[in-house]
């Protein structure tokens, strides 16, 4: 595949199958993170891989709690305000969030070093930098993992996720995670949400909106 039909092939899949993911495959993966661009060029990332299911199953212990109270309060909530696309997405991808990182049986806990610690409570906006760099790594993984024929779903942490995880694996102070990346390969019936018809020319403005 060129570059730009990984771009088109690249999608979020939350269905996994049994087969593994090599640590060959895997470093290749992870090694693309370093190639995205970095506030001051420290590339300052560490990788948690955690395989086995009781070990995932023990960093995932808070999401289902957190799901399930989304699930009572945001999914007919969100029936009024959500387009029917966006809608089927939330109500797909809901029931799978703990499941999804436990089906792959390969997960991945991207660290970036925060300069200004906690990242909830950045000095100024440009602390944010390290996480946009964070961020920019996680896509690079997203488009090599495509290019090795694998899948990937990622769920952003919240309430009491980032404590819980930081913990466990005993990430060192100064040091958030940037969200739970599962990666292996796709299961033949895999569900793949419809994804919106963008319209290019809409989108970009001459010198003013």
């Amino acid at each position: 595949m060129d570059f730009y039909q990984i771009l088109e092939k690249r999608r979020t899949i939350r269905d996994f199958s049994d087969k593994e993911v090599t640590d060959e495959v895997l470093k290749k993966v992870l090694s693309a993170a370093f190639k995205a661009p970095t506030n001051d060029h420290l590339r300052q990332f560490e990788f948690v891989v955690v395989r086995g299911q009781e070990n995932i199953a023990r960093l995932v212990s808070p999401v289902a709690q957190n799901t399930k109270n989304i699930q009572q309060t945001g999914l007919n909530a969100a029936a009024g305000v959500m387009d029917k696309d966006e809608h089927a997405m939330f109500t797909d991808a809901l029931p799978k969030q703990q499941r999804m990182l436990m089906q792959s049986n390969c997960l991945v806990l991207p660290f970036f070093r925060q300069k200004d610690y906690p990242l909830c409570q950045p000095a100024d906006q440009s602390s944010l930098n390290y996480f946009a760099s964070a961020w920019a790594a996680v896509e690079n993984m997203l488009l090599a993992a495509t290019a090795e024929g694998l899948a990937c779903a990622f769920r952003i942490p919240i309430g009491n996720e980032p404590e819980h995880v930081k913990q466990l694996v005993k990430a060192p102070d100064g040091y958030e995670f940037t969200c739970y990346l599962a990666i292996g390969y796709p299961a033949e019936n895999a569900h793949i949400c419809k994804q919106k018809e963008i319209r290019i020319e809409d989108r970009i403005h001459d010198n003013r909106w």
